[in-house]
């Protein structure tokens, strides 16, 4: 029993000292205290990155749809339908997008004065809209999608559902509207001279590989927020 004693007196206290004066003792014990929270620390932002890179492409599906600046569609990039509040009526069934409608009178108004008579045939639409008029036109015509495409946008990929676009024809020429030879008329060759002086900027030309040429359709680019719109389409000429 006296020598049990002995060792509990001496060796259990020398081996208290020798853990506690040990470095790495110390720092396995400090790593051991704060594990825990390390742990939850490196799971909470791991978690967060994995939520950035794999959750938001999932979130975001619908906008890779309507605004993805590297997918065509058939031709036709994605464009977002603008909010109702910034849309104006500027005649009976004309609404355009509230940043263009001073251009776009003024611009009226100024091919009058050198007896150009502009009409205006389309502005803004929507998106619903546009369905009706791609699947309901290209099922009455017996056109494939592809074929239907050449002159109208598929739903989601107009731009006229931003606002921004209009179809322009000559009041005096109503039988050239959406045809190529207004082309020929008076008020094409004075918006091929002038409409740059608006803002305003020819869609699809001859020179468009992915859509039909169409002389009546142009967009605005007068401000910050249609340059931002059409930023993928001028990039991609």
């Amino acid at each position: 029993m006296e020598l049990n004693k002995d060792i509990d007196q001496i060796d259990i206290p020398h081996a208290k000292r020798t853990y506690l004066n040990n470095p790495n003792s110390t720092l396995l014990k400090k790593l051991l205290i704060f594990y825990p929270f390390l742990f939850l620390i490196f799971s909470v932002v791991g978690l967060r990155f994995i939520r950035n890179v794999g959750l938001i492409p999932l979130n975001n599906l619908k906008f890779q749809v309507e605004r993805n600046n590297g997918e065509r569609i058939l031709g036709h990039l994605p464009y977002n339908e603008t909010p109702k509040e910034k849309l104006v009526l500027i005649e009976p069934n004309i609404i355009v997008h509230m940043d263009m409608r001073d251009s776009l009178l003024k611009m009226r108004e100024e091919a009058k004065k050198d007896g150009i008579y502009l009409v205006f045939l389309s502005g803004y639409r929507s998106i619903n809209l546009q369905n009706d008029i791609f699947y309901s036109l290209k099922s009455i015509r017996n056109q494939e999608a592809a074929e239907r495409a050449r002159v109208s946008a598929p739903p989601g990929y107009s731009e006229h559902s931003t606002g921004f676009a209009i179809d322009i024809g000559d009041a005096t020429q109503r039988e050239t509207d959406f045809e190529t030879h207004f082309e020929n008329t008076d008020a094409f060759k004075w918006l091929i001279k002038n409409a740059a002086k608006f803002h305003f900027k020819l869609s699809f030309n001859k020179d468009n590989k992915y859509i039909d040429y169409e002389p009546w359709h142009w967009r605005y680019e007068g401000s910050i927020e249609a340059l931002k719109v059409f930023e993928s389409s001028n990039r991609k000429l």
